[in-house]
Protein backbone atom coordinates (compact mmCIF):
# COMPACT_ATOMS: atom_id res chain seq x y z
CA UNK A 1 0.00 0.00 0.00
CA UNK A 2 2.65 2.48 1.24
CA UNK A 3 4.44 1.71 -2.57
CA UNK A 4 1.25 3.22 -3.77
CA UNK A 5 0.94 6.14 -1.97
CA UNK A 6 4.35 6.72 -3.26
CA UNK A 7 3.94 5.82 -7.05
CA UNK A 8 0.40 8.06 -6.48
CA UNK A 9 2.39 11.40 -5.38
CA UNK A 10 5.28 11.05 -7.77
CA UNK A 11 2.49 10.56 -10.59
CA UNK A 12 0.50 13.93 -9.03
CA UNK A 13 4.08 15.99 -8.92
CA UNK A 14 4.61 15.33 -12.76
CA UNK A 15 1.28 16.25 -13.66
CA UNK A 16 1.98 19.60 -11.92
CA UNK A 17 5.55 19.88 -13.34
CA UNK A 18 3.37 19.32 -16.79
CA UNK A 19 0.59 22.13 -16.08
CA UNK A 20 3.13 24.75 -15.03
CA UNK A 21 4.99 24.44 -18.43
CA UNK A 22 1.83 24.94 -20.19
CA UNK A 23 1.91 28.83 -19.95
CA UNK A 24 5.28 28.57 -21.02
CA UNK A 25 4.36 26.55 -24.27
CA UNK A 26 1.69 28.60 -24.73
CA UNK A 27 3.64 31.80 -24.50
CA UNK A 28 5.91 30.72 -27.44
CA UNK A 29 3.29 29.30 -29.66
CA UNK A 30 1.90 32.93 -29.74
CA UNK A 31 5.71 34.35 -30.35
CA UNK A 32 5.96 31.67 -33.43
CA UNK A 33 2.36 32.62 -34.66
CA UNK A 34 1.30 29.07 -33.86
CA UNK A 35 -1.48 30.22 -31.83
CA UNK A 36 -3.92 33.17 -32.47
CA UNK A 37 -5.80 34.89 -29.84
CA UNK A 38 -9.18 33.63 -30.98
CA UNK A 39 -7.23 30.06 -30.57
CA UNK A 40 -6.53 31.15 -27.06
CA UNK A 41 -9.97 32.17 -26.75
CA UNK A 42 -11.56 29.17 -27.37
CA UNK A 43 -9.16 27.24 -25.35
CA UNK A 44 -10.16 29.44 -22.01
CA UNK A 45 -13.70 29.12 -23.18
CA UNK A 46 -13.58 25.34 -23.09
CA UNK A 47 -11.83 25.40 -19.54
CA UNK A 48 -14.53 27.44 -18.34
CA UNK A 49 -17.35 25.48 -19.76
CA UNK A 50 -15.76 22.50 -18.15
CA UNK A 51 -15.15 24.24 -14.76
CA UNK A 52 -18.74 25.05 -14.83
CA UNK A 53 -19.56 21.91 -15.54
CA UNK A 54 -17.96 19.94 -12.71
CA UNK A 55 -19.33 22.49 -10.33
CA UNK A 56 -22.64 22.10 -11.29
CA UNK A 57 -22.24 18.31 -11.03
CA UNK A 58 -20.40 19.00 -7.89
CA UNK A 59 -17.24 17.29 -8.58
CA UNK A 60 -14.25 18.12 -6.54
CA UNK A 61 -10.64 17.69 -7.97
CA UNK A 62 -9.79 16.21 -4.43
CA UNK A 63 -11.12 12.75 -4.92
CA UNK A 64 -11.57 10.68 -1.73
CA UNK A 65 -9.43 7.69 -1.33
CA UNK A 66 -11.61 4.52 -0.31
CA UNK A 67 -10.02 2.66 2.01
CA UNK A 68 -9.37 -1.10 1.53
CA UNK A 69 -8.23 -2.67 4.91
Amino acid sequence: RAMAVALEQEMKAKVVEAESEVPLAMADAFKKGNLGVLDYYKLDNIASDTSMRQSIAGVTDDKKEVSED
